[in-house]
């Protein structure tokens, strides 16, 4: 194990020990049963657990080592380009959700990420349709948060 991972791993359980303290200190909402301290909460225990088990090397064994010749791993097609993508998605996102929608916006977003990282067209594509449907239905149906309806409304 590196100390590298024992650090790693330590900062990841104090960032999940700060998330879910400042969770758990979140008001309530009357007549609710699941309030605003529970996604902090769960991502907060969620990374005391991986920081743990990053710091004690669990898993390690399971590694493979890294092959000696150059991997046959889809390339990123924008090389270094690519780093403006994701800043550039999100203030796409901040200026068109409200005009195309959630699911649209987002079908948009996914396919562009999922292509700009090297990502086929017929994983992409099916990944862009699905994704956004799966998060819109946890906001809409479990959390209870509107998303913007836009040019195609979800059908519940």
């Amino acid at each position: 194990m590196q100390v590298t991972d024992r650090i790693t791993g330590g900062v990841l359980v104090a960032l999940g020990a700060a998330a879910a303290w400042f969770g758990s200190r979140l008001p309530a909402v009357p007549g609710q049963d699941i309030g605003p301290a529970a996604f902090p909460m769960l991502i907060g225990f969620g990374l005391i657990c991986c920081g743990a088990l990053i710091a004690l090397g669990v898993g390690q064994s399971f590694e493979a080592p890294e092959p000696a010749e150059p991997s046959s791993a889809p390339k990123p097609r924008l090389g270094a380009v690519g780093v403006i993508i994701p800043p550039a998605l999100l203030l796409f996102y901040a200026y068109a959700s409200e005009t195309l929608g959630f699911l649209l916006t987002a079908f948009i977003m996914v396919l562009v990420a999922g292509l700009a990282l090297g990502s086929r067209l017929s994983i992409a594509i099916p990944v862009a349709i699905g994704g956004p449907i799966l998060v819109h239905l946890a906001f809409a149906k479990l959390l209870r948060v509107p998303l913007p309806q836009g040019l195609i409304p979800a059908p519940w």
